[in-house]
């Protein structure tokens, strides 16, 4: 086997033990009850876990990557079968404790503690350098596991598609002028990315009515998100995919444009023709500019594939080239009028480390970050933030029960809302009822609102009733993503805004997952680096399944919620050496 690892080492960067990858089932969630475990806790994580890794979710399912460029769930195979028998054997008295990929074993727990307990990239600070993580990665002593790609708590490209609405409906709100209650029909709106949470960009932008183009360099990813109806078009000429958003803008229609082809030739070619653009962003994976989260310009997707793995300097060397250039072309569609944001991805910070104008003469970003100047004042101050569920008996019904469950607890909060948070609830009530309609479901039966604490209480003891009554056909797991309040310390997105110091300190995620764990969380995760990076942010993210106890529905979201009111960022940890047996493991889905 070592010539076959040593092939792998050199192809990913990594060895991925694809000889353990399994053949004989196909990847996916199944229902719960096709999981032979012994705690029904246990086979919700196998669930969560396989829609993590099916095709139809993940960017490259048989790397162990759902997203982002690198964000893996297991380091190799073997980690996974491990795990997943592990799982099978599980009781609810165990808890499963995982080393950035790696099953460490089941341990004497309890009941009411976390059947799984995850860290992902803990390591020491002075060692939590992007040369260390390639080297630490390669060895197979770390990962990174992204947001929700490690910590098992992906629903697909959904998974961002109501902040993303929510963003752009607010910036078109307060730069704009739009009024509370319209639409953005005639806005125009560019940003890049396809990818596993990119492409949620598409869809919130024709949810929100406005004319859009999204770059994506990769041919294959902007396809797969049209045939997903992701996208309403994709077209190969940056000439046709601007007169198509021009036209449906000027006619109120929405539409989503994928651009296969490069952002930076894209916003050149609009200043060229002095297109007005009402909105601007940009989601390429700049948190991994050198690995290929960040494609050169003037060059094809093949190309450029090419030269990073034979020509790695040199492919560094143009990326830093065309990050002047894309920073370049902002300024120059900013001083027309458009309002720019950094999503978060990195992009203001790698622009700025190559020398590129996007700094002001004090040393700040030229322009915000969407938490700072959206987000964080309109809804993460007041405790709104994403809480997400799925139906794990995988009936589009039950799915359809807890969106009517959801709209009901909105609607009555409505009624007795206060001015600054009534338009909050409007917007999210909207998006619960409509969601049905907008298609959103890839992978699991599962969805995203943004909600408070009290919302998310009074939904999760709804749901905890239609179990109990059989209106829900199967337990529903309850979690949330990064982004939550208090779920993540990161000085270039969430604590961007922090300014008593602060920012650089990552108290409040640690203390969060550890709150959340004795307070009745299914499981826990605590991560080093997210979307903006590795050694940029640490996040935690939690899940509490099927008929908890009320009291445990209540503990845990007042912690976590309760917390938001501190702020900061870090890393701590430790790795070990692990040696894999081969094993093929017991697991297969009994039905499905």
């Amino acid at each position: 086997m070592a010539t076959e690892f040593l092939d792998e080492l050199n192809s990913y960067g990594r060895i991925i033990m694809r000889r353990y990858r399994p053949v004989e089932y196909s990847m996916k969630a199944y229902p719960l009850s096709a999981y032979p475990a012994q705690s029904q806790q246990a086979a919700s994580i196998m669930l969560m876990i396989q829609n993590n890794l099916d095709p139809a979710v993940a960017q490259f399912p048989h790397e162990l990557i759902t997203y982002g460029g690198n964000g893996s769930v297991f380091q190799n195979w073997a980690q996974y079968r491990l795990a997943m028998k592990y799982l099978c054997e599980m009781t609810e008295e165990q808890t499963l404790v995982m080393y950035s990929g790696h099953p460490l074993g089941l341990f004497p727990s309890h009941a009411n503690a976390p059947r799984v307990v995850v860290t992902n990239g803990m390591v020491i600070p002075n060692h939590s350098s992007q040369d260390d993580y390639e080297r630490m990665n390669a060895l197979g002593v770390t990962q990174y596991g992204q947001m929700t790609a490690g910590s098992y708590m992906y629903i697909g490209p959904q998974g961002i598609v109501h902040g993303t609405t929510i963003t752009l409906l607010n910036a078109a709100r307060i730069h704009l002028g739009l009024d509370d209650d319209s639409d953005l029909s005639g806005i125009t709106f560019i940003t890049s990315g396809l990818g596993g949470m990119s492409g949620a960009q598409a869809k919130a932008a024709t949810i929100a009515g406005a004319a859009c183009i999204i770059a994506e360099t990769n041919a294959h990813a902007a396809y797969k998100r049209h045939k997903q109806g992701w996208l309403t078009t994709v077209t190969e000429s940056i000439d046709e995919a601007i007169d198509q958003m021009v036209a449906a803008a000027q006619s109120g229609v929405s539409i989503s444009v994928g651009l296969v082809g490069n952002i930076v030739e894209l916003w050149e070619r609009c200043v060229e023709r002095n297109i007005r653009v009402d909105l601007g962003s940009d989601q390429t994976s700049l948190h991994n500019p050198y690995q290929g989260g960040y494609f050169p310009a003037d060059r094809t997707y093949e190309e450029s594939a090419q030269m990073l793995s034979e020509e790695p300097e040199q492919f560094k060397q143009e990326v830093q080239a065309t990050l002047r250039r894309h920073a370049d072309a902002i300024n120059a569609m900013a001083d027309k009028g458009m309002y720019f944001w950094d999503y978060g991805n990195a992009f203001l910070l790698e622009a700025s480390r190559v020398g590129a104008d996007v700094l002001n003469e004090d040393g700040s970003f030229k322009y915000p970050s969407y938490v700072e100047d959206i987000m964080g004042p309109l809804c993460f101050d007041y405790g709104f933030g994403p809480y997400r569920w799925v139906c794990t008996s995988g009936l589009p019904e039950d799915l359809e029960q807890t969106d009517a469950i959801a709209a009901s607890v909105l609607r009555r909060m409505r009624d007795n809302a206060t001015d600054d948070v009534r338009q909050q609830i409007n917007d999210n009530l909207r998006w619960i009822e409509q969601a049905g309609n907008n298609q959103l479901v890839v992978g699991s039966q599962a969805r995203i609102l943004y909600a408070d604490d009290v919302g998310r209480r009074e939904i999760a003891l709804a749901m905890n009733q239609a179990i109990a009554d059989g209106t829900l056909k199967g337990p529903v797991v309850l979690g949330r993503d990064h982004h939550d309040v208090s779920g993540t310390d990161s000085p270039y997105r969430e604590t961007a805004n922090i300014r008593d110091g602060s920012m650089f300190t990552a108290d409040m995620a640690v203390q969060n997952a550890i709150g959340d764990a004795f307070r009745g969380a299914t499981w826990v995760s605590l991560h080093n680096g997210g979307g903006v990076g590795w050694a940029k942010s640490s996040t935690e993210a939690l899940v509490c399944s099927s008929t908890e106890v009320h009291k445990r529905l209540n503990d845990y979201r007042t912690c976590y919620i309760g917390m938001s009111t501190t702020v900061s960022q870090g890393e701590h940890g430790l790795a070990i050496p692990v040696l894999y047996p081969r094993y093929n493991g017991p697991w297969r889905p009994t039905n499905g």
